[in-house]
């Protein structure tokens, strides 16, 4: 017989509080949110590349006609580049050969240079880099500073400087780039007309004109975008409030007004940065800069498939998830917005 005396009474369970209870199912939340995402950007890469392989064979005429570029071979000939190219399998299995390849990093082999297209892109990619790069600063730096000045600066300077951003929003990139050229480059002297120049300070030296070209329709769109968040944050209720109440103006602009706006013209500026991977093709063709865009170009007018393909993958793929990892930011930033979207 025991010696323990039963009271009758149960033993009290501890229930965790109800915030732990609502922290942990706001983390469970963006977990979700963020497994959606890339599970989403998984499938969109997947319909990528059936879409950029597709395309050999949705185009007119045999994918021989590009191989050959229209000049007849002897049978032996025609049967190497089939035997080279695996064109008597079936569609599906040459996909699935093709994109065990590109997961391997291995796009196939020039036709016009005859070398493996990862060895030509790997001598490109430095100038494409650096010259979206520069543009994506050249948007966030002066985008930002303006549209916040115009914002919270209203008045005469602030009416024309939008109204100039407005000008510049629609001259196309191509027209910008040879206005820059005339007018910096060739009676200036102050840059070069053309190349990407030597690695180094040299490349970035010859990249302004590009960047400023790639970018100015961009600045003058985040620029307008800043200013009219600002510009509603400002009559928001709770400015208005804090207003009243006396707090210092510059407490209320870092703490409620900047910190407000921030978020939806972040998201913008980051998708317009995306946006600036294709821009680059023109930009690359007008100052001959050498980088993926003009080899596309010149790889689309030589009909050299497999490099036009390597290249709109990169393009369509660097653009996707881009787009990816600002919509998982966002919610990192926001938790409000992963957990609007699941109860949704």
């Amino acid at each position: 017989m025991s010696g323990r005396i039963d009271t009758g009474q149960a033993t009290p369970v501890t229930s965790p509080a109800p915030s732990q209870v609502r922290r942990r199912g706001a983390d469970w939340g963006l977990v979700r949110f963020i497994a959606q995402r890339i599970g989403g950007l998984l499938a969109t890469l997947f319909v990528a590349s059936l879409v950029v392989f597709g395309a050999l064979y949705a185009a007119p005429g045999n994918p021989l006609t590009f191989l050959t570029h229209g000049r007849s071979l002897p049978p032996e000939g025609i049967a190497q580049l089939k035997a080279q190219y695996h064109l008597d399998d079936p569609l599906w299995l040459q996909y699935l050969r093709w994109l065990g390849g590109v997961l391997h990093g291995d796009f196939g082999t020039s036709i016009i240079y005859n070398q493996p297209v990862s060895d030509l892109l790997a001598a490109r990619a430095s100038n494409t880099v650096l010259l979206v790069a520069m543009a994506a600063v050249i948007v966030l730096v002066f985008g930002l500073v303006i549209g916040v000045f115009a914002g919270l600066k209203p008045g005469l300077v602030s009416r024309s400087t939008m109204g100039l951003a407005t000008a510049i929003m629609a001259v196309p990139t191509f027209v910008a780039a040879v206005l820059l050229i005339l007018v910096f480059a060739v009676n200036l002297g102050w840059f070069p007309v053309f190349g990407a120049g030597a690695p180094g300070p040299d490349a970035v030296y010859h990249m302004v004109l590009p960047a400023l070209a790639l970018a100015l329709a961009s600045v003058a769109f985040v620029a307008r975008l800043a200013q009219a968040a600002i510009r509603q944050e400002l009559q928001a209720d709770h400015v208005q409030t804090a207003i009243s109440r006396g707090l210092p103006r510059r407490f209320i602009i870092q703490r409620h007004v900047i910190r407000n706006a921030a978020m939806p013209v972040l998201t913008v500026a980051g998708l317009t940065i995306a946006g600036l991977i294709a821009g680059s093709v023109v930009v690359e063709q007008v100052f001959q800069l050498g980088g993926f865009g003009q080899f596309l170009v010149s790889s689309v007018q030589q009909k050299d498939f497999p490099v036009v393909q390597a290249i709109c993958l990169f393009y369509v793929g660097s653009f996707i998830l881009l787009n990816t990892v600002i919509d998982i930011l966002y919610s990192l930033l926001d938790p409000r917005v992963s957990l609007g979207r699941s109860s949704s």
